[in-house]
């Protein structure tokens, strides 16, 4: 055991996040609520969606989210903790490994660094010395495998992105970018959405990839490092739901409760799956004028959309009072709320793991044309 599982393994244990004081943890605070609102569910996928508990996500956000982990830098000992720990989390719950390590996908920074896409005009860095050894990062990936004998080799995508921005160097008192809505927010939700499909007793047909991504906030690394080794075929991923700053209610333009955004909600058809599966659940899924096509490559969602996945993310709050800022703290998460999108999201992973249609892009949307013709080179070339 390496010093970081050392301090993973005290952490956790003391918090009573892991097998057997999970189970206990999770079913005194298992908020197993029947949704008003709920309408057409089966009783499986209400029983489903009854598993999500906002008490569940907010002990495994005040871990990720702790000083502990430092702010979860891509490269850091805070996202290599944070990994361990999210790993640990699928392992509980029962996922099947699918990185090349375990649940891991692991990749060289130093030779990913050299590929980050700056912003124009920014200044080029110093070169540095080569490292004599590799610093390795991991995307964190376990498959919920489908039950129906033909769809269980297509898959759809849950993710989110586990790191954030680190430390302030230098700083007097509190430096740490805790990162809690951006997005630890994500990478629970991730976690907690596994824990609700993994118990069902008949699986969707469609397999279910849960993924938690390093290195967006240096530009999508992980993701697209994942779009150009892909761990499960692309042409055979239907669709993709990345999540991301769920959290907050506090949106900058005024409250969102019970509300969520879909980035280029009419770019393909999930964007519909999404906003029929908050009908059913009692959430307005909505399209923002500006921020919906505005944000569609803000997020990990782009890097999977360039391969010709329907791939969009969600967000309760675009922008909030402490993006990027020290004060992005897990005391200020709405977890209730969080749980109450995440019930639509289930339903919307749901709708497209048992449908035999996958959702398609919208030919009509010149937005959606060059995502669409990744979609037909995939395609045509098998």
């Amino acid at each position: 055991m390496n010093f970081n599982k050392k301090i993973l393994a005290t952490v956790v244990c003391s918090l009573g996040l892991l097998s057997p004081c999970l189970a206990q943890a999770q079913l005194q605070g298992q908020a197993a609520v029947k949704s008003k609102d709920a309408a057409g569910l089966s009783g499986s996928m209400q029983a489903t969606i009854n598993r999500i508990s906002a008490e569940s996500m907010r002990g495994h956000l005040n871990f990720l989210a702790s000083d502990l982990l430092e702010g979860r830098d891509t490269p850091s000992r805070g996202l290599d903790l944070a990994a361990e720990y999210i790993a640990a989390q699928f392992r509980a719950i029962g996922l099947e490994p699918a990185g090349n390590e375990g649940y891991f996908q692991t990749a060289d920074w130093n030779i990913l660094k050299k590929e980050i896409r700056r912003r124009p005009g920014a200044a080029v860095p110093p070169p540095e010395p080569e490292p004599a050894t590799p610093t390795i990062v991991r995307n964190v990936i376990g498959v919920l495998r489908g039950s129906d004998p033909a769809l269980k080799d297509s898959y759809v995508l849950v993710t989110a992105h586990y790191d954030h921005i680190g430390m302030k160097a230098n700083a007097e008192g509190d430096k740490i970018f805790n990162g809690a809505n951006d997005d630890a927010s994500g990478t629970v939700s991730v976690i907690e959405l596994a824990k609700a499909f993994a118990g069902m007793k008949e699986r969707p047909k469609r397999s279910i990839v849960f993924m938690t991504f390093f290195g967006e906030e240096k530009g999508l690394v992980g993701s697209r490092y994942y779009g150009k080794n892909p761990i499960f075929p692309i042409e055979k991923t239907v669709a993709g739901i990345n999540i991301e700053q769920v959290g907050r209610t506090d949106d900058s333009e005024g409250p969102q409760v019970a509300s969520v955004g879909v980035t280029g909600f009419d770019f393909s058809e999930v964007g519909a799956i999404i906003k029929q599966a908050g009908d059913k659940t009692g959430i307005h899924v909505w399209k923002h004028p500006v921020n919906s096509d505005r944000y569609f490559g803000a997020s990990d969602n782009q890097a999977l959309a360039d391969q010709g996945i329907p791939a969009h993310t969600i967000s309760v709050a675009y922008g909030f009072p402490d993006y990027h800022g020290l004060g992005d703290e897990a005391h200020k998460i709405d977890y209730d709320n969080m749980a109450k999108v995440n019930r639509a999201v289930a339903v919307a992973i749901e709708h497209i793991a048992n449908s035999a249609v996958a959702p398609n892009w919208d030919e009509k949307n010149p937005k959606a044309a060059k995502y669409l013709e990744a979609w037909k080179q995939r395609h045509t070339a098998k």
